[in-house]
């Protein structure tokens, strides 16, 4: 059911009808994100995703919201290291109106010097928050103990340095480089009519790219192992450990998933077992897999008193260890795949989450596989396929970070 349409520009308009639905989710997905970033550009990416929200030459910040808010829809945006997506979802009947409005953000922000000000200590504030949360402060800065030479180590937020250097003509310039047509994908999924998707086209299908465009590169970046430790006046100690591991495109990409879920994933998974139900040392304990164009990476995370913290990295060495002395055993894996195909199938009830899908699978891999397809190749996940994985992941040197008080 999904249908992919090029314009005579190069972007791709994907779209999924639901006819029994009275939604549409409407998706602006850009092959611009941090690590396609210099490093004096780190922030930028995600600078511009606040900014096209701060008013256009025909609407302010507030009329934005306001016509949203206005006719009941839902207006976000995010940036990751490998894209950004603006989206929105509303009723059918409304769908003409918000991409209309996404459009005129996407084209015509001004970039006015006050909203600049304001919004730069909005996103300072963001920075600042993340780094009050341990939690999230933690993973930041394990990412730079894993790639300190590149910037999929450097944070999607900036930093207050470089933040405090971005201008209207620096987000007009990387707009150039990064938001020609050729890297633009507009996904829809829901109660789609005709004249939605001729809308669109004409929005969206006609613009040039800058003659400053340029391709994203990938730089297949090295992975160094080690440790970071940050003392923090907190009131619990937190883990976060990384291993080397694949890329999205990797034909083990599902092999890699059940992993994830058999060792951390879930509630029955090895370390939530092992860690907070057998010996109680933590309340929060899981892993999960970051996978990239062209690398990945499998990291573990949980948080505990200092004075047990010794013990928790032992509770998670000796877990990994003996997954790689004797495997995952066949009934794991069953009920690990079984997992993944509900979880997948479930996830898939709603229009944002097929938007999201549709338009990812076209950026990154320019095909759509259907449902049957995907659930197949989670039933091919096998014994040996699973066994590789252990090998190639959980047999090198980590990356550690430490956040919490001193000892």
């Amino acid at each position: 059911m999904v249908q992919v349409h090029t314009c005579q520009n190069g972007v791709r308009i994907v779209s999924e009808p639901i006819d029994h639905v009275r939604s549409v989710a409407l998706g602006i997905f850009v092959n611009a994100g941090s690590r396609y970033e210099l490093p004096e550009e780190n922030g930028i990416t995600h600078f511009i995703e606040h900014m096209l929200f701060k008013g256009t030459k025909t609407r302010t910040a507030r009329q934005i919201a306001e016509e949203f808010d206005r006719i009941g829809g839902e207006l976000n945006a995010f940036t990751s290291k490998e894209n950004t997506c603006y989206y929105a979802k509303v009723l059918d009947h409304h769908a003409e109106l918000a991409v209309t409005i996404l459009a005129d953000m996407f084209f015509n922000s001004t970039f006015a010097e006050e909203e600049l000000e304001k919004e730069r200590q909005v996103v300072l504030e963001e920075i600042l928050m993340s780094e009050d949360a341990p939690d999230d402060d933690v993973h930041e800065k394990l990412w730079e103990v894993m790639y300190p030479n590149d910037s999929l180590g450097r944070p999607i937020l900036g930093t207050a340095a470089t933040l405090k250097t971005f201008t209207a003509d620096m987000i007009r310039h990387y707009m150039a480089k990064h938001y020609g047509p050729e890297s633009v994908v507009i996904s829809i999924a829901g109660n789609i009519s005709a004249k939605l998707i001729q809308t669109i086209e004409e929005l969206f299908g006609y613009y040039q790219p800058s003659p400053l465009v340029v391709e994203p590169v990938l730089t297949n970046p090295h992975f160094y192992p080690g440790e970071i430790s940050k003392t923090r006046d907190t009131e619990q100690a937190h883990l976060a450990i990384s291993y080397p591991a694949i890329g999205v495109k990797d034909p083990d990409m599902y092999s890699f998933i059940a992993l994830n879920n058999i060792i951390g994933g879930n509630m029955s998974s090895r370390l939530f077992q092992e860690v907070r139900e057998e010996r109680g040392l933590a309340y929060s304990i899981f892993s999960y897999q970051s996978c990239y164009a062209d690398v990945g990476a499998f990291t573990i995370y949980g948080s505990t008193s200092r004075q047990q913290l010794p013990q928790l990295q032992h509770t998670i060495d000796a877990t990994l260890l003996d997954i790689v002395a004797g495997g995952v055993t066949e009934e794991e894996l069953m009920n690990a795949k079984e997992q993944l195909k509900g979880s997948f199938v479930l996830g898939l009830e709603g229009t944002g989450a097929r938007m999201n899908r549709n338009g990812t699978s076209e950026l990154v891999h320019r095909k759509h596989r259907s449902v049957d397809e995907v659930l197949a190749s989670i039933d091919a996940v096998s014994m040996e396929s699973v066994d590789r994985l252990i090998a190639k992941i959980l047999k090198a040197e980590p990356a550690i970070s430490i956040i919490g008080p001193e000892a």
